[in-house]
């Protein structure tokens, strides 16, 4: 009888059973129940009840930890082969085409406020629903106060443009084996991440201090800074994880875990920023620039 456990006589890599797919999905349900405890309330809680939230976003994040360990452990042990390294190209691929997915939905809605808004003076008088067309017919819509593209939207975009070169001359430096200017270039793109988010939460601050989008005089004009939030936001969470990821490469490129010949988590990390790069250029053309 053959060996069970013998080695296997092919290129592809048959993962070990896994607890964390099951548990990442647990900890998503939890976190996104308790996000709706958080803001609504729930199973007799009082909205502004946090803590279910957090245990479940504890949850996720041990869950990202243990899981992206195992396959840089599966890495290390030379599970990746060539086969198994362009099926993780594909998947990589396929994930950021998932995203611009969410995007291209976001941007549909902005345009369809901003380019037909003249097209709300005809709809038929429904109830209240008057108040909000009328409030639309014009751009911007009634009481929306729209940013100066050329001041905080303008540095974000430097920002954003800088660290992409940066991660460009850290990849190139570690592909040439210069692992030195490898570690600055990945370490300055880390920290101009963490700058635009800095910024980008200062100019959260701004339009919700000084009420610009959600003001009395703008009370049928709210689904504007609803799709203003959730597009810039969404995108920020990406520069988040983005920074994130890139850290973690960091921390790999200081404990020698990454060669010219073996680097796809950085070079994975450098698609997602790069997307995340394009994504903020469409934002500030469209959303700060041409219809601010």
């Amino acid at each position: 009888m053959a060996d069970a456990h013998a080695k296997p006589q092919h290129d592809y890599h048959l993962v070990d059973p896994s607890p964390w797919p099951l548990a990442g999905a647990f900890s998503a349900a939890v976190m996104f129940v308790g996000a709706v405890m958080w803001m609504k309330g729930l199973f007799g809680l009082e909205a502004g009840t946090k803590w279910l939230f957090f245990v479940g976003l504890a949850g996720v994040l041990f869950t990202m930890y243990a899981w992206w360990s195992d396959v840089v452990k599966e890495s290390r042990k030379g599970d990746h082969t060539p086969v198994v390294g362009i099926g993780l190209r594909y998947g990589m691929v396929l994930f950021i085409a998932s995203e611009v997915m969410f995007f291209v939905s976001f941007f549909w809605m902005f345009f369809d406020m901003a380019i037909f808004n003249e097209s709300r003076a005809i709809i038929p008088e429904v109830g209240n629903w008057m108040d909000t067309a009328a409030a639309w017919k014009t751009w911007p819509p009634t009481g929306v106060e729209l940013l100066d593209p050329w001041s905080l939207p303008l540095l974000n975009t430097v920002i954003l443009l800088l660290s992409g070169t940066t991660l460009t001359w850290a990849h190139h430096a570690l592909m040439v084996g210069d692992r030195k200017g490898a570690k600055l270039g990945l370490l300055i793109t880390v920290l101009l991440g963490v700058l635009f988010t800095g910024v980008q939460a200062y100019e959260y601050y701004h339009i919700l201090h000084a009420h610009l989008f959600f003001s009395e005089a703008a009370a049928q004009s709210k689904l504007y800074g609803s799709i203003f939030f959730m597009t810039t936001g969404f995108h920020g969470f990406h520069v988040l994880i983005g920074t994130i990821f890139l850290a973690v490469c960091l921390l790999r490129l200081y404990a020698g875990q990454m060669s010219p010949q073996k680097h796809f988590g950085l070079e994975a990390a450098a698609w997602y920023w790069h997307f995340v790069d394009v994504v903020w250029l469409f934002l500030f053309v469209f959303m700060y620039v041409t219809f601010g």
